[in-house]
């Protein structure tokens, strides 16, 4: 429910730009999935044809490939990643950047598309807004599509889309307590086992006072990704609020507790540097989109099947250490053992 509010003001943030601003002619992309971009241009350059046009892409946006355009010049510029994809079995560490169709007119009272097509990154959050920075260019001067702040109120917003979970993914996310127990990035660890089973589908119920914490999984992670990340549900049996103040884990050296919200239609993602409150008789839910904790700078790679301790500090019930099994570098909850690759 939760996801989905957020989810349905993105998208009417995003269906409210004025026409005239260069827009995408899809509002959505499915992560994991292949989705073509359709860059829309209604007008020039202040009455003044457009010649050039182009589009830079964003992270999260891999395995990108442009369609060429009849009495246009296309050229393109590859890059590196900000982290590495696997595409189908090989690990992709750079690709096309940046797009540009140059050497056409299309006149100020005519209308165009520019169209390419890549794959959304199966680690990026359902919720989340890509935006794909566009430029038009004219005989005197240019017109920008760049801002990605998502007010309505700027001149030149970014033509964004909204990422959203495929069927595969959301088909092993409930629960029945109504919470989905996922996962909010290619977070997790591994070549830790601690004594524990390899192949469990949920690590068990550990408790500490009145505090019972239960379906805590890691996502492992792809060939040199920096970060790592954990989810659970804690639920706080006693007449007494709680707090979770730390977060350590052999593999990182400093772990975070964090919550993702969006403002103003802005997926943003802050530390939480007071810890996460559990209120007295409340159970709180540590999944993608919301809280989560994050292991930063990891030491070593996390590999599924492998279970990560990790050590949870609360401000009444103290140190508990709970084993993270490690699922799908895709998994979206503690049973989720399939890797749903669509590349």
């Amino acid at each position: 429910m939760y996801k989905s509010i957020l989810m349905a003001g993105v998208l009417a943030g995003l269906g409210s730009s004025v026409l005239a601003h260069a827009t995408l002619e899809q509002s959505q992309a499915i992560a994991g999935k292949t989705t073509k971009i359709t860059l829309r241009v209604p007008h020039g350059c202040d009455g003044q044809a457009t010649h050039t046009v182009r589009v830079t892409l964003p992270d999260g946006f891999y395995a990108a490939k442009p369609m060429p355009k009849a009495g246009w010049t296309l050229q393109t510029e590859t890059g590196a990643y900000a982290q590495p994809y696997n595409n189908h079995g090989t690990v992709m560490t750079e690709g096309l950047r940046s797009v540009k169709w140059s050497d056409g007119n299309l006149e100020d009272g005519w209308y165009d598309e520019f169209t390419l097509r890549g794959v959304v990154g199966p680690e990026v959050e359902a919720g989340s807004v890509l935006y794909f920075k566009a430029v038009q260019e004219c005989a005197d001067g240019s017109v920008d599509w760049t801002d990605t702040s998502g007010s309505h109120d700027v001149p030149n917003p970014a033509p964004g889309l909204v990422v959203v979970a495929g069927e595969s993914q959301q088909s092993h996310s409930g629960h029945s307590s109504g919470h989905e127990v996922g996962h909010d990035g290619d977070h997790g660890d591994a070549g830790h086992n601690d004594g524990h089973d390899h192949n469990l589908d949920a690590v068990g119920t550990v408790t500490a006072g009145d505090l019972e914490i239960t379906n805590g999984f890691a996502r492992a992670t792809l060939p040199n990704q920096p970060v790592g990340g954990g989810f659970f549900t804690v639920t706080n049996n006693g007449a007494t609020d709680d707090r979770l103040i730390s977060v350590t884990t052999p593999v990182s050296p400093r772990g975070e507790i964090h919550e993702m919200s969006i403002t103003d239609t802005v997926m943003k993602m802050r530390q939480l540097e007071d810890g996460l409150a559990v209120p007295a008789g409340q159970t709180i839910v540590l999944e993608p989109g919301g809280f989560h904790l994050m292991f930063m700078a990891l030491t070593q790679p996390l590999v599924q099947g492998e279970v990560l301790p990790v050590t949870l500090t609360f401000e009444h019930a103290g140190e508990i250490t709970v084993p993270l099994a490690i699922k799908a570098p895709n998994a979206r909850g503690s049973g989720d053992h399939s890797s749903h690759d669509s590349h």
